[in-house]
């Protein structure tokens, strides 16, 4: 080798130890984090969607089975009212038209009811004030409700006599000898106020953008948040598609505007209506990038403790710096694994070891609280606080009854003090299970915080919410338990709404009434309001 040569590579600046093992550190750390970070984004924009989705499609259902039940309460008070008007002590030919508005005024299903006869001549009429008494119908549903002879409900359509969105809803009418004499119907008029609107119009967008609307079979809006859009045919979009074709189920769609939305949809099986439950994907964006700005802040201290240390004992550490890089490196994109920290002889190096470890635990720590927007409590399986209080607003927007048990383990403290927390955790488990078999699949049970849980029963009153507490608390009582002495709980019941007209007073008036059965001995269940009775 040439002499010039050597003096040009023996001039040629070298790397320091200290800075190379600073570079390397710094560029592992950054590449690590962000291979990391776009895999937790991933992993949680998954995981967050399919919930929004899961929630979206259960809200959906919800509301469309209470379309059903009130498309089905119509039916059956259409029926018994058209038995009766056939049967022989049924009204007088004078009491006819007091007979409908009657029945009009007591329902509060129709905004008008007729009685039909099977030439389709209207023979009486509610309100009177119609004035369509001894005219023929002409109006296409009306005539294909005359020809079927059988219960029927029509798609919207819109009335030429009043030029208002109308629904139609019959039953037919047959004599003793099962001679067809007509039909008995009942009109709804969408776009004023009537029983659907009373359950439906209270739809807004909440803070997150979510809200639903509802489609007939064609895909034309009835109800929506935005009143000017009533009427508009949106069967273009693919939730409205599969709800046409009769399918029920979620998926990510765009809107008319543009925006990407997870939608959940559900068919009402009676009217042939589908209800959309939709929520803005940007959302669920926002929720994790804010996620990664806590974790980068929350890491940053401890990437500069770390250079801090690599100057500081560079040349010391080579050999065991060459262990660490290859464990980040790795690190997979999924569900970070950090194995047990390894002693290295030399005193820097393992505490270069435990600060890196320590930088990985603190990001693993912060990447898992993404997952706690999960709707499920850890230990025992059931619904957490946060779904139980979804449902509870959800109940209480659609003003649906229901009853609220919220029960407290008796002497928990002691359980952990005297036999560990591990067995608390049993205990809990315990109760969990017992409970969850205990009320029937349409219920809710909750892990409300710590050793209280919570029932939601819907439709029921507290005095049957009285009767599941105590066969529950019975047979908790009475099944082996992890500890000497039995499990028991302490219970209080509220119905809404008649203990209160919000969750919060809801729930606060069940705590009173689990207080007093606690402070009058435990293992006791208590109705809200019935303290004084009973003190």
């Amino acid at each position: 080798m040439p002499l010039h040569r050597e003096a040009h590579l023996g001039r040629r600046k070298k790397i320091g130890l200290t800075a190379l093992l600073i570079g390397l550190v710094t560029m592992v750390f950054v590449l690590t984090s962000a291979i990391l970070l776009v895999a937790s984004y991933q992993s949680e924009k998954e995981s967050l969607t399919e919930t929004t989705l899961n929630l979206n499609h259960a809200n959906a259902s919800r509301m469309s089975q209470t379309a059903e039940s009130l498309f089905q309460s119509m039916l059956s008070t259409l029926d018994f009212s058209a038995h009766n008007l056939m049967s022989e002590d049924g009204p007088t030919e004078d009491l006819f038209n007091h007979y409908l508005e009657l029945m009009r005024q007591s329902s509060s299903y129709f905004n008008s009811i007729a009685l039909v006869n099977e030439n389709g001549m209207i023979r009486n009429v509610s309100p009177e004030s119609l004035g369509t008494a001894g005219l023929l119908f002409t109006s296409k549903p009306v005539l294909e409700a005359l020809a079927a002879k059988k219960t029927y409900i029509s798609q919207p359509y819109i009335t030429k006599n009043t030029a208002k969105m109308t629904m139609f809803i019959s039953q037919p009418l047959f004599d003793s000898k099962g001679r067809y004499r007509g039909m008995l119907g009942g009109t709804v008029y969408l776009e004023e106020k009537n029983i659907f609107s009373m359950i439906f119009d209270n739809n807004e967008r909440d803070e997150t953008g979510s809200y639903y609307y509802i489609v007939d079979s064609k895909g034309q809006l009835l109800y929506h948040p935005d009143k000017r859009r009533i009427g508009e045919d949106i069967s273009a979009n693919k939730a409205v598609q599969e709800l046409i074709k009769g399918h029920s189920g979620a998926q990510e769609v765009i809107n008319i505007g543009g925006v990407k939305m997870l939608a959940g949809y559900a068919n009402v099986p009676a009217s042939g209506w589908g209800i959309v439950v939709v929520s803005p994907v940007e959302v669920i964006h926002k929720q994790i990038i804010g996620h990664m700005e806590k974790i980068f802040w929350y890491t940053l201290l401890p990437f500069i403790l770390l250079i801090a240390v690599v100057i500081v004992v560079a040349r010391r550490l080579a050999s065991p710096f060459v262990y660490l890089a290859n464990l980040i490196s790795k690190v997979g994109k999924g569900t970070i694994e950090i194995p047990a920290a390894r002693s290295h002889w030399n005193r820097e190096a393992d505490l270069l070891t435990k600060t890196l470890f320590t930088a990985l635990k603190v990001m693993q720590k912060q990447t898992d609280q993404l997952t706690r927007h999960a709707m499920t409590d850890s230990l025992t399986g059931l619904a957490n606080r946060r779904a139980l209080e979804l449902v509870m607003e959800e109940w209480i927007a659609a003003r649906t009854s229901f009853s609220l048990i919220v029960m407290d383990v008796d002497k928990f403290k002691f359980v952990n003090d005297t036999y560990g927390h591990l067995t608390g955790d049993e205990v809990l488990k315990r109760v969990s299970g017992i409970l969850a078999a205990s009320v029937r699949p349409g219920d809710i049970c909750s892990r409300y915080g710590g050793e209280e849980f919570i029932i939601l029963l819907a439709d029921t009153r507290a005095e049957d919410a009285y009767i599941v507490a105590e066969r529950f608390r019975q047979t908790l009582a009475a099944s082996e338990a992890p500890t000497m002495t039995p499990i028991t709980v302490s219970q209080g019941i509220a119905h809404y709404p008649t203990h209160a007209q919000s969750s919060e007073m809801l729930l606060r008036n069940a705590d009173q009434a689990l207080y007093y059965a606690k402070n009058t001995g435990r293992n006791r269940t208590i109705i809200s309001g019935s303290e004084t009775e009973q003190s």
